[in-house]
């Protein structure tokens, strides 16, 4: 079994072979892909948010920022930290306390700024 670099690629490989889920690295070229592609998404995801957050608070400014829009996200990103606590799942747990903190502070701006 080869080890990859990366601690939570580690984790993972180690939670699949040890709880019998399927085979790490997946035997379908299209599984593997996503496997990897996850760990962008997770990052690039909360990333997104900074030039919003930028644009608000950096010129005070929150015109045609939807409310309702943000207060969604914090929801459904509340949604998806209940799926990971569940699941036991600490990249999805940490994005999305990352990505609820983030989406708050937007929250605010428009409150405040809009």
């Amino acid at each position: 079994m080869p080890i990859k670099s990366g601690a939570i690629h580690h984790l993972s490989m180690r939670k699949r072979i040890y709880q019998k889920h399927e085979k790490y690295p997946h035997p379908k070229k299209l599984i593997r892909i996503f496997d990897k592609l996850i760990y962008v998404a997770v990052i690039v995801g909360p990333i997104m948010i900074f030039p919003q957050l930028f644009i608000i608070w950096y010129h005070k400014q929150a015109t045609g920022v939807s409310l309702t829009s943000w207060i969604s996200f914090v929801f459904l990103n509340f949604i998806w930290l209940g799926y990971g606590i569940l699941h036991k799942e600490k990249p999805i747990v940490y994005t999305s306390i990352g990505a609820i903190i983030l989406q708050i502070l937007v929250v605010i701006g428009i409150i405040l700024y809009g």
